[in-house]
């Protein structure tokens, strides 16, 4: 039997985005204030507000399955829905429709995006638009997105797309296009509640269903060398 060792103290504390600095000093100075002009009951108000902060922009480390094909999970969160679509024509992928496999983030999940399957980046279109609810289906094509394509080794196009939500008000990538990524690299993140998906190559099937829970960077979503037909999945 294989033996994990397990870091507790990376465990307890994971790592900290830089994106979220700001927001940890602005909710460690309301603390202050609350402090100052409210006494020990709305201490406790700042200091959970101050918590939460860092919690939302953890940004824990994973173990990304390391085989050639696998596409893992973008983002944290729930598998809302997955279907077959029409690719944006501004992405210039080819094949004609391909499955689409939407992952919705709660205020509650991990933030901080993944790359889902190494390459070349070989396209990143920003759309601004609307904040309507991340849940809804039409949000994947009125809100404010931004979309990434992957070329992969043997020239399959992977794209995925981060989707602003109702309370979300800033989409951040840190790639560029002609970047070569890893599987499961940093790319970004989206603040405070939104949704990301994910485009299949033709002939691709999910290996994951809607309701099953997403680990970024972690949870195998398709085996881009597998002929297999759709995942299906019982609830227990």
């Amino acid at each position: 039997m294989r033996r994990v060792n397990i870091d507790w103290k990376t465990y307890l504390k994971p790592p900290f985005h830089s994106e979220g600095k700001i927001f940890v000093g602005i909710a460690a100075l309301i603390t202050l204030v609350l402090l100052t002009i409210g006494g020990t009951f709305w201490l406790l108000v700042g200091l959970i507000l101050t918590t939460f902060v860092l919690y939302f922009f953890r940004n824990p480390r994973r173990m990304v399955p390391d085989k050639p094909g696998l596409v893992v999970a973008p983002a944290s969160g729930i598998v809302q829905a997955i279907g077959e679509v029409e690719p944006p024509a501004e992405l210039g992928l080819e094949g004609g429709k391909r499955v689409c496999v939407s992952i919705f983030l709660s205020v509650f999940d991990v933030h901080v995006n993944r790359v889902p399957v190494g390459g070349t980046v070989t396209k990143i279109v920003y759309t601004k638009g609307k904040t309507m609810n991340a849940a809804f289906d039409k949000a994947s094509e009125e809100n404010e997105r931004n979309a990434v394509v992957v070329k992969t080794a043997d020239n399959r196009q992977v794209a995925f797309t981060q989707i602003a939500g109702q309370i979300a008000r800033r989409i951040r990538c840190d790639i560029k296009e002609n970047q070569t990524v890893l599987t499961g690299d940093v790319m970004g993140l989206i603040r405070f509640g939104s949704k990301v998906d994910i485009l299949l190559p033709p002939g691709v099937n999910p290996t994951v269903v809607p309701g099953q829970t997403m680990i970024s960077g972690e949870t195998v979503i398709a085996d881009l060398n597998s002929k297999e037909a759709a995942w299906t999945a019982v609830q227990r």
